[in-house]
């Protein structure tokens, strides 16, 4: 055991500098990932989902570092991680809606200008009913890592996807704040 800590003293040493710093940027972005939503009142459940993508993200970090400072054989990890890689790949290729739906979440998380109890109006013409302008409308129900749940005010419930969210256009109707509705297009109606 000595000899293993003679032999690899600086290896340790740096291993453990790399361990402290990812554990300090985890309590960093933590807690400025906790003020963001509290300042913005975002729901607890998308604050714990971003805050598993920093804790993966700070992983994979701290993973390649350890690799470097080890030394480790890049002919023989090439070989695994290629071969790991392809399969990944492939199953990232076939799911890649996925993919993008999880970040147009993150996005969502820190510049979705809509908030839970909100009604707005997407302009995707898949969505709009010609006969009835009242099914154009959706309450926002929730947030979710992949989808946004939105009511219509039929009661009929949608399920749509973060990346086309951030694609098509959102005009906000009404803001729910503290038990009232605020409609937005009669304070711009003012306003003209």
């Amino acid at each position: 055991m000595k000899e293993f800590i003679n032999e690899h003293y600086n290896e340790l040493i740096y291993s453990l500098i790399v361990l402290i710093v990812i554990l300090i940027l985890k309590f960093l972005f933590t807690t400025a990932i906790r003020k963001v939503s509290k300042i913005s009142d975002y729901n607890p459940v998308r604050t714990n989902l971003i805050l598993k993508f920093t804790n993966i993200a700070l992983t994979i970090i701290a993973v390649v570092i350890l690799t470097l400072i080890w030394s480790v054989n890049y002919q023989d990890l090439g070989v695994m991680l290629s071969s790991v890689f392809a399969v990944i790949g492939v199953a990232l290729f076939a799911q890649w809606s996925i993919l993008s739906n999880i970040t147009a979440g993150v996005i969502i998380f820190f510049s979705f200008p809509f908030k839970i109890g909100n009604t707005i109006r997407i302009l995707d013409k898949e969505l709009l009913d010609p006969n009835n302008s009242d099914l154009d409308k959706f309450v926002i129900e929730d947030i979710r890592a992949f989808h946004l749940h939105l009511r219509r005010s039929n009661g009929e419930i949608l399920t749509y996807p973060n990346n086309l969210v951030l694609q098509k256009g959102v005009i906000l109707i009404s803001t729910y704040q503290q038990g009232e509705f605020i409609n937005t297009e009669e304070e711009e109606e003012q306003i003209i």
